[in-house]
């Protein structure tokens, strides 16, 4: 497994030292667990706004953020931002 090294501000890790003790975790286990959940809300954004910008359906946006066709619909509810045309929903309508 690589190693990655990274300087942060004081606040931060402040902020990181009261979250190991509240999970009961150790620094390394908790530094991957939180960029894990970062890349992941990170790539669900980007997905939703491909999605938006009519870049890709919504079956393909589902498979960008990692999750069902089901809940990336849940994920567009939420948000409100991306909004469905006549042209994804025949493209999904393809891809099915």
């Amino acid at each position: 497994m690589p190693t990655i090294s990274a300087r942060i501000p004081e606040d931060l890790e402040a902020e990181l030292e009261e979250y190991l003790e509240s999970e009961r975790i150790n620094r390394s286990t908790a530094v991957r667990k939180l960029l894990a959940e970062g890349l992941n809300e990170w790539r669900r954004e980007r997905a939703i706004d491909r999605f938006a910008d009519g870049e890709v359906s919504l079956a393909k946006a589902a498979e960008l953020a990692g999750v069902s066709v089901w809940e990336f619909a849940d994920l567009v509810k939420e948000v409100d931002d991306a909004w469905v045309s006549a042209d994804h929903l025949e493209a999904d309508l393809d891809e099915l």
